[in-house]
């Protein structure tokens, strides 16, 4: 089972919408964006991607990246 990491549209901004299309290159995971994931007070403060449902924020979108890829290995870890 591939990793998954969801987006909600509102906190794509053009440094996280970069990212988004990163990992999209990225065929060992699966990338999806929803209207709203229901964060809305973490989503206008600061970057953020669920990854197999588990919250992953970031300071910065390139923080965020190298957080979703970290929360990657503790799954693989674990699994």
């Amino acid at each position: 089972m591939r990793p998954l990491v969801e987006f909600c549209v509102n906190n794509l901004t053009p440094d996280v919408l970069e990212i988004k299309k990163e990992l999209e290159k990225d065929y060992s995971i699966d990338v999806i964006d929803y209207g709203c994931l229901g964060y809305c007070g973490i989503c206008a403060r600061q970057p953020y991607a669920l990854v197999n449902g588990e919250m992953v924020k970031g300071k910065n979108a390139t923080d965020l990246y190298k957080r979703i890829y970290r929360e990657i290995e503790a799954i693989k870890i674990r699994y």
